[in-house]
């Protein structure tokens, strides 16, 4: 099940908006009881209904199962100056191979 803060990202880049852009104007909170909008104050964009949330679902669940490889990669890379030190030593197709066995290990869906 996608977050509550993905699907609010997905919104708003659907309505020509970031996160990034608008974070200090929207609090997600979670009192127990599960994640709520708490403020949202986007200029000329309306709060997201539940209903509206939900269409961004599956768009929600394919981004989140990239972050996760895409942390990973991240994760798994040598250092730039390993890799540059691979590209000086082994060429450009070295590297390449270099990079695939990560790529390999963490495929994008």
């Amino acid at each position: 099940m996608a977050t509550l803060f993905t699907k609010t990202k997905l919104y708003l880049e659907a309505n020509s908006k970031t996160w990034e852009a608008e974070q200090d104007n929207i609090i997600l909170q979670n009192d127990g009881d599960g994640d709520y909008i708490h403020t949202w104050n986007v200029s000329g964009l309306a709060e997201p209904t539940a209903e509206q949330l939900a269409t961004y679902e599956t768009a929600g669940n394919t981004e989140e199962v990239l972050q996760v490889v895409l942390n990973n990669r991240r994760n798994d890379y040598p250092s730039i100056a390993d890799q540059l030190d691979d590209i000086y030593h082994n060429g450009i197709d070295g590297w390449k191979e270099t990079i695939k066995t990560t790529k390999d290990k963490y495929p994008k869906e």
